[in-house]
């Protein structure tokens, strides 16, 4: 039913789904793979009938890292393939987003660039007491369009929202949910049987009133979303140029 990449798999039976970012080697670096599976996978599980709740979660000790170096230095000077990767980070936001089913992130292990963006545009928000939230692209000369800058204005205050994309500082898991970003905090061990029960208990709910409620409050998120996306969007296309130039042109002195 699902055509996906290796890189991200759905699992699951009755009306849970588990979305795994599956490159534990890497730390569920995002690379390609992963980055195409996740602009599409939401498309493929409104088509599921029986996917009531969704569970999203990381291989192995990390939720993601975020873009894998290797694949951002390939894309970066390449200007269709940077293109591209802008279209599909688009649709990964607008796409979870319009997702109306509950979206559960278990969030196991660091959570970093897009791999927090992944966790706060979700629903509900689980954190290991080994996790933590970064989104460190201004640190490193991008903008963050993929989520810090549009959904974190939302979720904190403005202040806090600055504070954290400027600097790309560490968020604990207490840290996160004080600030909004995350609702509870939990027990590496207990992680995913309180993601399971909570998802087992939205899963016999009324679908469409739990379905009709989320796409209402989403409402929110999709207007404010709506007036920062384009400039976000382009801006850090701008930027990974800039740094891919600036890469070159070290590289030759």
């Amino acid at each position: 039913m699902y055509d996906l990449p290796p890189e991200l798999t759905v699992t699951g039976d009755g009306y849970i789904r588990t979305v795994t970012l599956n490159r534990p080697d890497k730390l569920n670096a995002i690379d390609g793979g992963l980055h195409k599976g996740l602009a599409t996978v939401w498309s493929q599980l409104r088509d599921d009938p029986d996917a009531h709740v969704v569970v999203l979660t990381g291989a192995g000790r990390a939720f993601s890292v975020g873009g894998d170096i290797d694949w951002f230095s390939d894309i970066a000077a390449d200007d269709m393939a940077r293109y591209t990767i802008m279209d599909d980070a688009r649709r990964i936001v607008t796409e979870m987003i319009a997702f109306n089913r509950p979206v559960i992130a278990a969030i196991n292990g660091p959570a970093i660039g897009l791999g927090c963006s992944l966790a706060v545009m979700s629903d509900i928000v689980l954190m290991s007491t080994s996790a933590f939230m970064a989104d460190p692209h201004a640190a490193v000369g991008l903008v963050a369009a993929d989520g810090g800058t549009l959904a974190w204005p939302l979720l904190t205050s403005l202040l806090h929202a600055k504070e954290y994309l400027f600097t790309g500082d560490r968020i604990p898991a207490e840290t996160a949910v004080q600030l909004g970003l995350a609702n509870h905090v939990v027990e590496p061990d207990d992680l995913l049987t309180r993601a399971y029960a909570l998802a087992e208990r939205l899963a016999n709910m009324p679908q469409r009133a739990l379905r009709d409620t989320k796409r209402a409050v989403n409402l929110h998120l999709s207007r404010a979303v709506a007036g920062v996306i384009d400039f976000a969007f382009a801006a850090e296309s701008e930027t990974m140029a800039l740094r891919a130039f600036v890469s070159k042109d070290e590289a030759r002195r």
